[in-house]
């Protein structure tokens, strides 16, 4: 694949709303909190109409609020001024895992409960259609370049990274916003405990997304996407394998673009799930892929302790503390994180990311 820079970051979380804010959260110790009579961790303070105004707000749904505004970030980050751009060229690539699970349910509910034949309110509608986010952030900002949104769970994060990278290489955008957004609601919330997160862990809410652009060696990004993979393993047993293949293919992409030595991979970040022997399992295997490669004992990255449980939006929410970590300190320049996931359904993904404080050809 084709080397994919990263320009800019936009991030609401628990643990905070910029790139470093995450990066300090992972330093310390505290735990946050949930606000009484909340399901988890939310965005502290997030009000749709405090961020955005009362005009064209009225039907938007939390999931939406929250992925404008952070689309909105992105763009400011990077210093991307719609006046003078191509706004054509511009696309919003997001990843979810169901969408609005508020919306849906709340649709679905209606459909039961008023009377018959077609008295379901019509209003409640847009916001249960899963690429409603992301349509609405191409409307308020004015892009008419590609617009999708890919329903993939823990891989969303990678999945939405290979997607921007095909199309920044087949030349069908200039620029994307890509990223993860997810909301909390009592109804996520409960989906998530339904569906496997520990009781020890809070549902969390939030996510990032990244202004992407195909890389250029005078360019000054904030990190490059060197590497992509996924693939499947429909039986337990094999999905260590799998993995571990992902990330040996994302690894030998990174190489033939620039990223001589993969003993730099200093970072890993993986999503835990509710099964721990998986977990160790899937960890023993994306570690040995790096180390045949050279690399020692990479660390591990995550967000969840500090930002709760946010499903799709973990894996960005790593991403953007990585970021933040970079514009930090100049001594990470060049260094290799691999971002890995699994699902509970056997798919497998690995990105390989190089980081910096500023551009490559600024030393």
């Amino acid at each position: 694949m084709t080397a994919v820079a990263i320009t800019g970051a936009g991030v609401l979380s628990a643990a905070g709303r910029a790139p470093a804010e995450l990066a300090a959260a992972l330093s310390g110790t505290a735990t946050p909190e949930c606000d009484p009579g909340e399901p988890g961790l939310g965005v502290p303070g997030f009000d749709t109409r405090a961020e955005l105004g009362r005009k064209g707000t009225s039907f938007f749904d939390r999931r939406t609020a929250l992925a404008v505004v952070a689309c909105r970030a992105a763009l400011e980050d990077a210093g991307i001024d719609l006046a003078t751009a191509d706004r054509k060229r511009v696309g919003i690539v997001l990843g979810t895992s169901a969408g609005s699970v508020k919306s849906s349910v709340e649709y679905a509910v209606e459909t039961f409960t008023q009377d018959r034949p077609h008295m379901v309110n019509p209003g409640l509608f847009p916001t249960t259609v899963m690429n409603c986010a992301a349509g609405q952030a191409a409307i308020w900002f004015g892009l008419r370049g590609v617009n999708a949104t890919l329903a993939g769970g823990p891989l969303a994060l990678v999945s939405v990274l290979r997607y921007g990278a095909n199309l920044l290489s087949t030349g069908q955008a200039d620029v994307l916003l890509a990223g993860v957004v997810d909301e909390l609601t009592p109804h996520a919330a409960w989906l998530a405990r339904t569906t496997g997160l520990p009781a020890s862990t809070q549902p969390g809410e939030g996510g990032a997304v990244f202004t992407l652009s195909a890389a250029r060696r005078e360019a000054a990004p904030d990190a490059e996407i060197l590497g992509v993979a996924l693939g499947f393993a429909p039986e337990f047993g094999d999905r260590p394998a799998a993995l571990g293949r992902c990330v040996r293919r994302a690894l030998a992409s990174a190489a033939t673009v620039g990223a001589d030595r993969a003993g730099d991979v200093t970072t890993v970040s993986m999503r835990s799930t509710a099964d721990e022997r998986q977990d160790r399992a899937m960890w023993r295997a994306v570690c040995r892929a790096a180390e045949e490669a050279g690399a020692r004992k990479p660390e591990s990255l995550t967000t969840r302790r500090h930002a709760g449980d946010c499903g799709a939006a973990t894996a960005a929410l790593d991403l953007a503390a990585l970021i933040g970590r970079h514009r930090a300190s100049g001594d990470l320049d060049g260094r290799l994180t691999v971002l890995a996931a699994h699902s509970p359904e056997g798919a497998v993904g690995a990105a390989v990311v190089r980081g910096w404080s500023r551009g490559p050809d600024q030393g």
